[in-house]
């Protein structure tokens, strides 16, 4: 039986999770989406921490909350400050539409399907404490190759983000 603590956090982390996520859509205020975007990606670390899925809940701190979120607030402040508003569009009642059945779905799926877990080592089930030290030795054993083609990349895409934005002489961006 997981403690009372745990279940309560989990629901307090689902409340401020959903409540960022629908604040995102709310606001009018591009800067203030991204913080709520960035509340959004914290607490979804926090579901993961208590699921017991500590690898998913760092990489999801590390990647979502610390690199496409400098990326977003890079990407807010490179626009005009005449574009930055978040203006009503004619897809708010279709997308708010289709959100809200998606979100009945998923409830329904939550809701009907016979979830199995598996405790200890049923079914071949292994411990979370390996996890981490498996994904690190796999990805600086036999997949270092792809690792560092895509650290090339991404170090090759921050490059042109620079030089994209740079201003020569005349004080115009490339």
């Amino acid at each position: 039986m997981e403690s009372l603590g745990i279940i309560a956090g989990f629901w307090l982390l689902a409340g401020v999770t959903i409540g960022a996520s629908l604040a995102v859509f709310a606001v009018r205020n591009l800067l203030h989406a991204v913080v709520f975007l960035i509340l959004a990606f914290v607490g979804m670390a926090g579901l993961f921490i208590t699921l017991s899925a500590d690898f998913l809940a760092v990489a999801q701190l590390l990647i979502y909350a610390g690199a496409i979120s400098v990326l977003l607030v890079f990407a807010v402040m490179l626009t005009p400050l005449a574009n930055r508003d978040n203006s009503n569009s004619l897809y708010v009642l279709p997308g708010g539409a289709f959100a809200l059945a998606f979100a009945t779905i998923i409830a329904f799926v939550a809701i009907e399907v016979d979830w199995h877990q598996l405790r200890g080592d049923a079914l071949g089930a292994r411990s979370f404490s390996t996890t981490v030290a498996e994904v690190g030795s796999a990805l600086l054993g036999p997949h270092v190759l792809a690792f560092e083609i895509a650290s090339v990349l991404l170090l090759a895409a921050l490059v042109g983000a620079i030089v994209l934005v740079h201003e020569d002489e005349t004080g115009e961006a490339a």
